[in-house]
């Protein structure tokens, strides 16, 4: 295609777009509004999912090790665990390093575990903190190590784990439906309206026809239009999720903290990648669409 007939192409998709002033703006309209609420999902779903991701990886399995066992089924247990091909971490954590930790994490009641330091007193157990290369494997990794030589109790928050998990997958699938059912909504209302323009230009398209146009050089400026439309559409609520999302991080990180939230230059990288290329692509099949089964030309 010459740059010539692209360039007329593209005047008469911006002529039809100023022409039907009002028919394009609907069309803009349905357009944003329809990334704006599929912007908006995938704003939330992307930092759903960091936050799922982060509370996954503080998942990990302890396999604690009773005081009777000797150190052969000690040294077996641990050569068991680091030869484990699905383990990622394997960590040894002692009855003595546990007891400071506990004692951390209680704060200013540490006062309370006073008398317990002592090897022979301490009631907590030596244990191994594991992770797995693929946290939703946690359950069957843990019930494996439940059968090796030396492993005692093995705990990996059995009944929290796995709805979890479940729930991570179900949010995922949530997703990934809502945005093709928009996506399939936004194609059927730009074709629609690309389709009440081809009908009040059929006259000049038949005209067009009589003349010897080919069927690609009336099909192309309604595509353009449709370019022109869906580019637009992503604009604008590219625009408002900006503005939105930086005031909903600065208000997280004046009120909620502990709650950190995806940079607003990241996720915006991401939402015009996705959005603007989702604007154009529902604008042109819209249009394609349009001129196929209505025009049959």
């Amino acid at each position: 295609m010459h740059v010539r007939s692209l360039l007329y192409f593209f005047g008469e998709a911006l002529k039809n777009v100023i022409r039907h002033g009002w028919m394009s703006i609907a069309s803009i309209a349905v357009v944003s509004i329809t990334l704006l609420i599929l912007g908006s999902f995938m704003v939330i779903n992307y930092n759903v999912s960091l936050l799922a991701e982060d509370i996954k990886g503080q998942v990990q399995i302890v396999v604690y090790i009773e005081d009777e066992t000797d150190e052969k089924l000690r040294s077996e247990l641990q050569r068991a665990l680091v030869a484990h091909p699905e383990l990622e971490e394997v960590r040894f954590v002692s009855k003595e390093d546990a007891m400071e930790r506990l004692k951390r994490q209680m704060g200013d009641r540490a006062f309370l575990l006073e008398g317990y330091e002592e090897k022979d007193k301490n009631p907590l157990r030596d244990s191994y903190e594991l992770r797995t290369r693929v946290p939703e494997d946690i359950p069957r990794v843990a019930r494996e190590l439940m059968n090796l030589p030396g492993a005692g109790y093995v705990d990996y928050g059995s009944g929290v784990v796995e709805p979890l998990f479940q729930f991570t997958g179900v949010i995922r699938w949530i997703g990934f439906a809502f945005m093709v059912g928009l996506a399939l909504t936004a194609v059927f209302l730009i074709s629609h309206t690309i389709r009440l323009t081809v009908f009040i230009r059929r006259k000049e398209i038949m005209i067009m026809k009589y003349v010897g146009a080919t069927d690609w050089f009336i099909r192309w400026p309604f595509i353009f239009e449709g370019l022109i439309l869906g580019l637009v559409g992503a604009v604008v609520p590219l625009v408002i999720i900006f503005y939105s999302y930086q005031a909903a991080t600065q208000w997280m990180q004046g009120n909620i903290y502990f709650i950190s939230l995806i940079p607003v230059d990241d996720i915006m990288q991401e939402l015009v990648r996705v959005l603007a290329f989702l604007g154009v692509a529902l604008g042109v099949l819209g249009s394609a669409i349009s001129v196929r089964r209505f025009l049959k030309v």
